[in-house]
C-alpha cells in the first residue's frame, strides 16, 4: 500500500485536498458535462423543425439561457472562493461549481464533522475530518442523481397521461411550478431584514418593467437580458438599503 500523503491528524488539508486523483475525477466529470452538452445541443437541432422552431429561436433561446445563468454563477463563484480553503478546489468544483447545492454541501460537511467531535476550519478540522465530510457530501448529491434516474422515467409517462387527457396542463403546470419554486425561495428571504425585502421589491419591479417594456416596445432583447438588469438593479439597491 502506498503511504498517505501526510498522517490522517495532520491539518494540512489542501495536501489531500489537492490530491492529483481528484482532479482525475474532476476532470472526468467536466468530460461527461461537455459530451452531454453536445448530445443535447445535437438533439435540441434535429427536433427544433418539428415544433416550428427556426434556427434564429435557437439561437435566441440558447442566448436567453446563457444570460439568465450569468447572475447564479456569480452568486456560486463566490461561494465557490470563499470555500476553497476548507475543501480544496477539485472538491468544490465537483461538488458546489457544478452539481451541488452550496447551502447542502457546507452543511453536510459540518455535521460530519460534527460527528466526530470536530468543527470545519478549526485545529480539530484533520484530513480524517475532511475525508468523512467529502464523503458525506458526495454520497448525499449522488442520491440526488440516482432518485432523478429513477423519478424521471415515472413523471415522463405522468406526462403523456396528462397531455392525452388535457394538453394544455402540461402547459400551465410547468409555469406554475417555476412560479411557485422562485417565488418560495423569495418570500423565505423577506423576513430576514428589510435590505431583504428592498431587494426582492426592486428586483421583481424591473423584471415586471422589463417584460412590459419588451412587449410594448416590441425588443425581444429586453425580455432576455431582463434577469440580467434586475440581478444589478437589485445588488445597487441592496448596496444603498444596507448603507454600505
Amino acid at each position: 500500500m502506498h503511504a498517505p500523503l501526510a498522517p490522517t491528524g495532520s491539518t494540512d488539508i489542501l495536501a489531500i485536498a489537492n490530491a492529483p486523483v481528484l482532479w482525475l475525477c474532476v476532470a472526468g466529470v467536466f468530460g461527461v458535462i461537455v459530451v452531454q452538452s453536445l448530445i443535447f445541443l445535437r438533439a435540441v437541432r434535429r427536433a427544433a423543425p418539428s415544433v416550428q422552431m427556426t434556427p434564429g429561436d435557437i439561437r435566441t433561446s440558447f442566448r436567453s439561457g446563457a444570460v439568465s445563468a450569468i447572475g447564479p454563477s456569480l452568486a456560486v463563484a463566490l461561494v465557490a472562493i470563499a470555500l476553497l480553503a476548507l475543501f480544496g478546489a477539485p472538491a468544490v468544483l465537483s461538488r458546489i461549481g457544478l452539481i451541488g447545492s452550496a447551502a447542502y454541501d457546507v452543511s453536510a460537511a459540518g455535521i460530519a464533522a460534527g460527528t466526530l467531535g470536530a468543527k470545519l476550519g478549526d485545529e480539530s478540522y484533520t484530513q480524517s475530518v475532511f475525508a468523512v465530510a467529502f464523503f458525506a457530501m458526495s454520497i448525499g448529491g449522488a442520491m440526488w442523481m440516482i432518485a432523478t434516474l429513477i423519478l424521471t422515467p415515472l413523471l415522463r409517462r405522468g406526462d403523456a397521461k396528462v397531455r392525452a387527457i388535457n394538453p394544455a396542463a402540461m402547459a400551465i403546470v410547468p409555469a406554475a411550478a417555476l412560479i411557485g419554486a422562485f417565488a418560495c425561495l423569495g418570500f423565505t428571504e423577506l423576513p430576514k431584514s428589510g435590505t431583504h425585502v428592498v431587494t426582492f421589491a426592486v428586483s421583481a419591479s424591473v423584471m415586471a418593467v422589463s417584460l412590459l417594456l419588451a412587449r410594448a416596445l416590441g425588443k425581444s432583447w429586453l425580455r432576455e437580458w431582463g434577469l440580467g438588469i434586475s440581478i444589478v438593479a437589485a445588488l445597487g439597491a441592496a448596496l444603498l438599503a444596507s448603507g454600505s
